[in-house]
């Protein structure tokens, strides 16, 4: 998918807070949002290149969002509302070979008291409800979620094991904000009650997908699947 925004490069110099950035930019340090509440410590390094994309709402109190950087050669999304627009686009291109046959895709639909991401349906009405996570920890091109404890994420989890005893379909896609990476796996280090939430989730059937981008200063798009390590 394209930004359909303009996008602009700059400087990063520090983030005094999870929500904003201060940055070089037409040689001014301004201040502008970061949509990743992330930690992104291994990516945002002072001194680096980072991209704006302009955002035009008069009612903000920034112009921009810091949306992606350079880490090493490799330019990598760090927006965390990309990847379910981006996972939406492939499910709609049948890019997801598991997937290919759910021809309704529904955004934000709940299974009892939980909301999921995705609610897809087949013709003859079999239901799958998919929860989408965006990734940017890569080390050595292997890559790990969550890079900050998730109540949250190990909720959706549990929650998609009951979507599957119930009889429905159930996954969690782990969408890579990052080109040419080897492997993926939770991160055990920073939430290892995510790790073991996964792990269970997977041996209760639940679908397991990892899937790297495609990354360009204007778009992002989901390129294959990623070798995951549980």
């Amino acid at each position: 998918m394209e930004y359909n925004k303009n996008i602009y490069d700059a400087i990063f110099i520090n983030r005094p807070n999870r929500f904003n950035a201060k940055v070089i930019y037409n040689d001014e340090e301004i201040t502008v949002h970061v949509p990743n509440t992330g930690r992104c410590k291994e990516i945002l390094i002072p001194g680096c290149q980072v991209f704006l994309r302009e955002e035009k709402n008069p009612t903000r109190k920034t112009a921009f969002d810091l949306i992606g950087a350079y880490k090493g050669d490799k330019n990598i999304s760090i927006d965390s509302q990309i990847p379910n627009k981006v996972v939406k686009e492939a499910l709609e291109n049948k890019v997801v070979d598991k997937l290919k046959k759910y021809t309704n895709i529904l955004s934000e639909k709940t299974f009892g008291a939980s909301r999921f991401d995705f609610k897809l349906l087949k013709d003859n009405g079999e239901e799958y409800y998919l929860e989408v996570k965006g990734v940017t920890l890569e080390e050595n091109g292997h890559c790990r979620f969550p890079d900050a404890p998730t109540e949250r994420g190990r909720k959706h989890l549990l929650e998609l094991i009951d979507v599957k005893k119930s009889g429905r379909g159930a996954g969690v896609l782990f969408l890579i904000q990052i080109e040419d990476v080897k492997s993926f796996s939770p991160n055990d280090d920073t939430d290892p009650e995510f790790g073991k939430a996964l792990r269970k989730a997977a041996e209760e059937g639940v679908d397991i997908f990892a899937y790297s981008s495609k990354v360009t200063r204007t778009g992002i798009t989901l390129d294959k699947p990623v070798k995951i390590l549980l």
